[in-house]
């Protein structure tokens, strides 16, 4: 595995410790602000991944799917940080602390609807990060180095498309109790 591999995979590890860290602190150590800190220090990690990899091909390095991961993962975190936080929120304080009401199991319309929204969700964060691919793709300028940045995007716009078609689908046959 090469060095972006591994970091990719130490990003993914510290995106967890500061998520744990973060509602650990926050809820089982009464440390709200110092929680909420490392909960915020997620997005910094996928950052710091973009630089990894922006330097690595600035060295000269082909791209690869790893390079092609950091602006996927900063774009869902940029999407998805808050909503991701409260999705833990509320199942650590109802699993882990015994507080609070059960997290709700959406279902009818009411499910569709927030499957809708979340798969919109996915659009624009393809949006950003295939203009972050974009960018890189540009930054390049060798259509060889290249290609598995552009497979990537032609990748996640089906994963993008297929996400939608399911959400569409509830509409159709809404999800039961």
């Amino acid at each position: 595995m090469n060095f972006v591999a591994w970091t990719i995979v130490a990003c993914e590890i510290g995106f967890w410790v500061f998520v744990i860290g973060g509602l650990v602190t926050r809820y089982l150590l009464n440390q709200k602000r110092l929680g909420l800190f490392l909960l915020a220090m997620t997005p910094v990690v996928d950052l710091l991944l973009l630089i990894v990899t922006s330097i690595d091909i600035y060295r000269g390095a082909p791209a690869t799917i790893a390079h092609g991961i950091a602006p996927i993962y900063l774009a869902v975190s940029i999407v998805y940080g808050k909503s991701m936080i409260r999705w833990a929120d509320e199942r650590f304080v109802y699993y882990v602390k015994r507080q609070g009401p059960k997290p709700r199991r959406r279902i009818g319309m009411e499910y569709a609807k927030h499957s809708m929204k979340e798969s919109l969700k996915h659009v624009l964060a393809f949006m950003i990060g295939g203009a972050m691919l974009l960018g890189m793709i540009a930054y390049i300028g060798d259509a060889d180095k290249t290609e598995e940045l552009i497979g990537i995007l032609k990748v996640w716009g089906i994963v993008v498309l297929i996400d939608n078609a399911i959400s569409i689908s509830y509409f159709i046959w809404p999800r039961k109790a």
